[in-house]
């Protein structure tokens, strides 16, 4: 991953290095010969289309030397480079993936892939499809019968086409229209969710054909009508330049006026990242986006690999084509292949330091990224504070935090993706959802139990998120176990006799397996390393993990969404380490079937106690949509937090140093605040002297 510096202060520190780490996404060079490879299986003249060209990652084993090596100086043992590459032959539904080692110039395996394994979509394909749907024959006579204005622009949004088992076999697109505001159909920003059509052509992408047209139900139950004049609403836009906008609002700036404090070096495609004890390196690829790996605090290993790994958005009509909705963004899409180009002062507020990618296209040649990830630290409000009510005195320190941010969009909807370090050793991970609300046409004066109405003749289903951040801990090594702790109430005794006490019990998790939150007993999910003891109280270094509450997956267990989405039915799963079980709901998420994710790894009941696993961390929002999300949602944000428990000997913060004014430049309000207070002095002999008052 490349790097760019543009800031409104003086750039982090920033050094480079040219050599390739084994865990850095490929170079354009190397995408370009991982594609001169691949076709050099093919007579001249094939023409490929390219899903994906990008690191195959070594495998743990020969990984974690070559990092513990890099951590102690010593010599770097010698990795290949490979790639992974996902490939259909061009205009067939050939897919295939091969494995290039790019260190010895040769194909490892290429392998032609079986029924039901789809690639994700692309711009290239996502863009022909549109067209595809938009100038046939059939799918123009029946928009002519919408009679609608001359000049109206129709809008089209192609949707992995899901499953149902009904003659899904092959891949498929189901394409959902909209209109433009007729009223100012040059506008095109204009927003099109407004004005949803009921006719939803079905494409074929390996020839780009239209196979089907559905006419969509629009009333309370299952039936479609024949397509009718369309009956124009009015606009409803989220453009400022719709809007009144607000006056009152005055400048908030972030300055750094000494630049910011963390470090940046850049290692082949890959940065390493160093702020306030922490060091890590970041790589990014076309699925996940941000990858983290060799997490540490002041040296201390932490975690090997941190990812987002899967998402899914099911909705709730039941009725055909709705009833398939069910987006997988990472499998269908991907967080890399969709990323935002973030600008400065807009999508991130301060010292700004922006990480570039390279990405490959459908041609096989590298496609740069700019802007993927922002880094950035932020006041986060008080770290720690005490007054000592007897003296006046109060120390208080800031909470600064770290962030990596990036931003996705996926047709409608966007997500706000970052991870969030702290000087007391927690990392957060948090998503932030927004963008418009995915809507279909709903008659005048009817109503469904199933979404909300947000504008005449606009039906916003309800419908689930589910995401999973894959956790691949390396607590002070990498033998570790995930244990649990619940708090239950003492029951009345001699020894408890007025029944206020209680106490907590620690769960060993000894096989692999789904497990679940319980609030009511203040369950908490921890990994621990039990061959490292803490030297104060003697028990063993751990980690734990707060997860928002949830609502699981709704759809029955004998629904295809409920068989797809591997991860959507608890809050935690834990399987053992295997190379190349990275996606929760399985490598190929497109029209999937299900048994390829973590559910069925976890259903293998391997032995998990002080071994190498991985964690899985489950959390969600059920969006049953209001009409303030519409036109454009105001975020909803959801957090995991992963903190030390017993890692440190104290407070890891107690060395940030003390709030002040001289240091923050900031307005000061309050007034000093002292409390009487009484104290007593040990004497000579040890008597208590007189109280002073």
């Amino acid at each position: 991953m490349s790097t760019d510096n543009v800031s409104t202060s003086s750039a982090p520190s920033s050094t480079k290095q040219d050599s390739s780490h084994p865990l850095a996404p490929l170079t354009a060079a190397e995408i370009k010969e991982g594609a001169r490879l691949t076709y050099s299986l093919y007579p001249s003249g094939t023409n490929l289309h390219f899903k994906a060209i990008t690191l195959q990652e070594p495998e743990k084993r020969e990984v974690v030397p070559f990092l513990e090596a890099e951590h102690s100086g010593k010599s770097l043992p010698t990795i290949d480079r490979r790639a992974f590459v996902s490939y259909y032959i061009r205009n067939t539904s050939k897919f295939h993936e091969a494995i290039i080692n790019l260190s010895k110039q040769t194909v490892e395996s290429n392998v032609r892939l079986g029924p039901n394994l789809h690639a994700p979509g692309d711009a290239s394909e996502i863009m022909a499809i549109e067209k595809a749907a938009l100038e046939d024959e059939k799918v123009k006579a029946e928009i002519a019968k919408l009679q609608l204005p001359e000049g109206t622009v129709v809008v089209c949004d192609p949707w992995i086409y899901g499953s149902d088992g009904v003659d899904d076999d092959e891949r498929m697109w189901q394409c959902f229209l909209y209109i433009r505001d007729p009223a100012n159909p040059s506008e095109a920003d204009s927003n099109h969710y407004a004005l949803p059509l009921a006719i939803s052509p079905v494409v074929d992408p390996t020839n780009m054909t239209v196979i089907r047209i559905d006419l969509m139900p629009t009333g309370a139950d299952h039936t479609s009508k024949e397509t009718q004049p369309y009956k124009i609403q009015p606009p409803n836009e989220y453009i400022p330049e719709a809007q009144k906008l607000r006056t009152d609002l005055k400048p908030l700036r972030v300055v750094q006026p000494e630049g910011s404090s963390f470090k940046v070096t850049q290692q082949g495609q890959s940065s390493i990242i160093e702020w306030q004890k922490w060091s890590f390196r970041v790589g990014f690829n076309q699925r996940e986006g941000m990858v983290l790996y060799n997490v540490r605090y002041d040296g201390r290993s932490l975690f090997y690999r941190l990812s987002l790994s899967d998402m899914n958005i099911p909705y709730a009509d039941p009725r055909h084509p709705y009833h398939k909705k069910a987006a997988f963004d990472l499998g269908d899409a991907g967080a890399g292949t969709m990323a935002n180009n973030l600008k400065l002062g807009c999508d991130c507020l301060g010292a700004i330091h922006y990480l570039d990618a390279i990405l490959n296209d459908d041609k096989g040649e590298p496609m740069n990224m700019e802007n993927v990830v922002c880094l950035h630290e932020q006041d986060a409000g008080i770290g720690w504070k005490h007054v000592n009510y007897r003296t006046g005195r109060a120390v208080v320190t800031r909470n600064r935090e770290f962030v990596l941010q990036s931003i996705i969009t996926v047709a409608n909807y966007e997500y706000i993706l970052a991870f969030i370090f702290n000087q007391a050793g927690g990392i957060d991970y948090e998503v932030r959802a927004t963008g418009i609300l995915s809507t279909q046409p709903i008659d005048e004066g009817v109503e469904v139990p199933w979404g909300t109405i947000v504008h005449p003749g606009v039906l916003a289903a309800h419908h689930q998120h589910f995401f999973s951040l894959r956790v691949d801990p390396a607590l002070d090594g990498y033998d570790n176990r995930l244990v649990y702790d619940e708090a239950y109430a003492m029951p009345r005794s001699d020894f408890n006799p007025h029944g206020v006490g209680y106490y907590v019990t620690e769960t060993v998790v000894e096989k692999s397996g789904g497990y679940d939150a319980d609030y009511d007993k203040n369950r908490v999910f921890k990994v621990q390393n039990a061959a490292v003891k803490n030297p104060i109280n003697g028990k063993p270094v751990a980690y734990k993990f707060q997860l928002p509450p949830f609502q699981k997956m709704l759809a029955d267990k004998d629904s295809f969404h409920h068989k797809r989405a591997e991860f959507a039915d608890h809050n935690v799963y834990v399987t053992s380490y295997k190379d190349g079980e990275l996606y929760a709901a399985g490598k190929y998420t497109n029209q999937s079937r299900g048994g390829t994710g973590v559910r069925s790894w976890a259903n293998r009941k391997d032995g998990v106690k002080d071994t190498d696993f991985v964690l899985w961390l489950q959390f969600g929002i059920n969006h049953l949509p209001r009409i303030e999300d519409f036109p454009v949602m105001p975020v909803e944000m959801l957090r995991v937090s992963m903190k030390p428990v017993n890692f440190f000997t104290k407070n890891p913060a107690l060395d940030v140093p003390p709030s002040e004014q001289s240091f923050n430049k900031s307005t000061l309000l309050s007034e000093q605040h002292h409390q009487p207070g009484v104290e007593a002095v040990v004497g000579n002999e040890g008597s208590c002297c007189p109280s002073k008052l």
